[in-house]
């Protein structure tokens, strides 16, 4: 059965390649949800939004969502509210960044 909770796992495996990071621990994925068609849409945003790397990391978190077994569909929606900021970061990662 796909659960938002099933893809947030899978996202942990986008990186972003400035932080060497996976995009769920520093708090880039803002809601994750699944239709009852098992179609998927991830709302996230950049650390900036200048980041040279979004759009690979918006194609990545796209692919490796659409990916999971049982989805659909999978599409990826930028936002930029609320703003990201370091205190979305889990906490252990932001302690380890210091």
């Amino acid at each position: 059965m796909v659960t938002p909770e099933v893809v947030r796992k899978a996202l942990r495996s986008v990186k972003d390649p400035e932080l060497g990071l996976n995009i769920v621990d520093i708090g880039l994925v803002y809601d994750v949800t699944v239709s009852e068609a098992n179609d998927v849409l991830v709302k996230m945003t950049l650390t900036s939004p200048g980041c040279p790397s979004g759009p690979e990391i918006l194609e990545d978190a796209r692919l490796v969502a659409e990916q999971v077994e049982g989805v659909n569909s999978a599409a990826v929606e930028l936002v930029w509210e609320p703003y990201w900021t370091p205190e979305r970061m889990d906490p252990r990662v932001r302690a380890f960044l210091g």
